[in-house]
C-alpha cells in the first residue's frame, strides 16, 4: 500500500513541526518508550521592497477550487482543538519558509501530507515562500507549491535567505504564526529566533541561547560532559582521576560561566603545549577552533615540535575563535543520532546514521542504520543524546554526533548540530 510508504517518507519533517504545534501525549504516543522521558547579515542598500504574490488558483496540482469559508472554519477549529487536546500553547496555521530549493519543497510537501493524515485536509496549514528573481526565473517548484510568495532581493544569500532583517520583516508583514529556517542560510543564526521571539512569532527550532551555546564547540563539550555523555580526552577533560570533566549549567543568559569556559580554552601557544603534554601524543592531537567547521580551523600534530605552527595556522584560519585541543580517536567511525525535543522536556532519539565516508572533513555520503556499533552500544548512544537534549532544553530536530572506536567499543561526543540536517532523509527511510 502507498500510505505506509508516504507516512515513513514524511515522518521526520512532520514530527519536527508537531513538536511545536502539539506536544506531550500526542507526540510521544507512538514512539518507543525506551527513548522517552518527560521532564548575520544586513539589508542591502535601498533594496526593492518585498512584494507579496498570491497564487491563483492556490493549488493547481490538487484542486482548482479554493477552500470555502466553511472549510476554513472547520480546519481552524480542528487545529485549535488538536493543539489544546495535547497541551500545546499555540496553534500554527501559517508558516513562512525562510529557505528555497529542496528544503522549502520538502517542508511544504511533508507538512501537507501530515495535515492530510491528521485532519483530512492537506491545506490546513498555509505556507508563505520567499522567492528571489533567480528562483522565479527558474520556475522553482517550492514557489508553485506555496500558497503565496514574497519576492526578495537576489544575489548572495546575505541579501535574502540568510538575512535576518528580511526574514523577520516578511514574517511580521505576512502575519505568520511561525518561521521554518530549513538548513544552511540563517538556520544557525541565534539572532533569528531571538528576534522572532520578541515579535511573538514562533521559530521552529531551538531557542536563541541554546543555538548560540551549541555553536561553540568548547561550550557544547562542557554541556555534554555535564549530561554524562562520554568525551574523549581534551583540554576540558584529560581523563585522569584528578582532572575529570569540566561541568557547568547554562546561565540565565544561556551561556557557559566564563571561568569554566576559560579552563578548557588554550589562549596561547604555551597553554596549547601544556594541554598537549597532558593529553599525550601517542594517538596524536587535534588542534581545533571552537567556532570552526566545514573543514576549517582544524589541524593534526603527532609531535611537540609541530604544534606551534599548527596552532598559528588554526588561529589565522578562524580569526578570533577560542582554540582547544583533543586527542585523535584512531580508527574511528563517525556516527550520529537524530533527536527531536519539545518545549516541555520531552525528547526522542530517532535512530541514526553512519557518515564515516568523508573527504577533507566533509561528509560524502551517509547510510543508516549504523551497523558497525552493536545494538546495545548504539542504544546507549541514543540515550546519551536524549539526556543531552533534555538537559539543555533543546527544541526541534537536531543531530548528536559521535566518534565511535570499533576496536574498543567506546564512543565519544563530537558535537550537536542545532538544526535539521540535509541528510535527514536517511533517517526517514528507516
Amino acid at each position: 500500500m502507498a500510505l505506509p510508504r508516504l507516512r515513513n517518507r514524511y515522518a521526520l519533517a512532520a514530527t519536527y513541526l508537531a513538536t511545536v504545534i502539539a506536544v506531550t501525549t500526542g507526540f510521544t504516543s507512538n514512539v518507543n518508550t525506551a527513548f522517552l522521558s518527560k521532564g548575520a547579515g544586513t539589508l542591502p542598500a535601498a533594496p526593492k521592497p518585498p512584494t507579496s504574490t498570491f497564487l491563483n488558483p492556490p493549488h493547481p496540482t490538487t484542486t482548482s477550487h479554493p477552500m470555502s469559508t466553511t472549510d476554513i472554519d472547520q480546519t481552524t477549529t480542528s487545529i485549535d482543538e488538536y493543539v489544546e487536546s495535547r497541551g500545546g500553547d499555540r496553534a500554527i496555521k501559517k508558516v513562512l519558509i525562510a529557505n528555497n530549493g529542496m528544503a522549502a519543497t520538502k517542508c511544504i510537501m511533508s507538512l501537507r501530507q501530515w495535515a492530510y493524515m491528521e485532519f483530512g485536509d492537506e491545506h490546513a496549514i498555509t505556507f508563505v515562500a520567499m522567492a528571489t528573481p533567480e528562483d522565479l526565473k527558474a520556475n522553482a517548484e517550492f514557489i508553485r507549491l506555496a500558497d503565496s510568495y514574497v519576492e526578495v532581493p537576489g544575489g548572495k544569500n546575505l541579501n535574502n535567505y540568510a538575512n535576518v532583517d528580511v526574514i523577520t520583516t516578511i514574517a511580521q508583514e505576512q502575519g505568520v504564526d511561525a518561521v521554518w529556517p530549513g538548513w544552511g542560510h540563517a538556520s544557525e543564526n541565534p539572532k533569528l529566533p531571538n528576534t522572532l521571539d520578541e515579535m511573538g512569532i514562533r521559530f521552529i527550532g531551538p531557542t536563541g541561547p541554546v543555538m548560540s551555546v551549541l555553536g561553540d564547540k568548547i561550550a557544547a563539550n562542557i554541556l555534554a560532559q555535564t549530561a554524562k555523555v562520554p568525551s574523549i580526552p581534551w583540554s576540558g577533560s584529560y581523563g585522569g582521576p584528578d582532572d575529570g570533566p569540566l561541568q557547568a549549567e547554562l546561565t540565565v543568559e544561556g551561556t557557559i560561566p566564563d571561568d569554566t569556559f576559560e579552563m578548557a580554552t588554550c589562549r596561547t601557544v604555551e597553554e596549547a603545549i601544556e594541554a598537549a603534554d597532558r593529553i599525550g601524543y601517542d594517538n596524536g592531537v587535534m588542534i581545533k577552533a571552537s567556532e570552526g567547521g566545514g573543514g576549517k580551523g582544524i589541524r593534526f600534530v603527532d609531535k611537540p615540535e609541530d604544534l606551534k605552527d599548527a596552532y598559528i595556522q588554526v588561529q589565522n584560519e578562524v580569526i578570533g575563535s577560542p582554540i582547544f585541543l583533543m586527542q585523535l580517536c584512531k580508527n574511528a567511525r563517525h556516527l550520529e543520532v537524530q533527536i527531536v525535543g519539545d518545549q516541555h522536556g520531552n525528547a526522542v532519539a530517532l535512530n541514526g546514521r553512519d557518515c564515516s565516508t568523508q573527504r577533507r572533513f566533509q561528509k560524502i555520503f551517509e547510510e543508516g542504520p549504523p551497523v558497525i556499533a552493536p545494538r546495545d552500544t548504539f542504544r546507549e548512544m541514543e540515550k546519551a543524546a536524549q539526556r543531552l537534549t533534555q538537559s539543555i532544553g533543546y527544541i526541534g530536530a537536531g543531530t548528536v554526533e559521535y566518534l565511535y572506536n570499533a576496536d574498543t567499543g567506546k564512543f565519544f561526543f563530537l558535537e550537536l548540530n542545532p538544526r535539521l540536517q540535509v541528510e535527514h532523509p536517511v533517517t526517514e527511510g528507516i
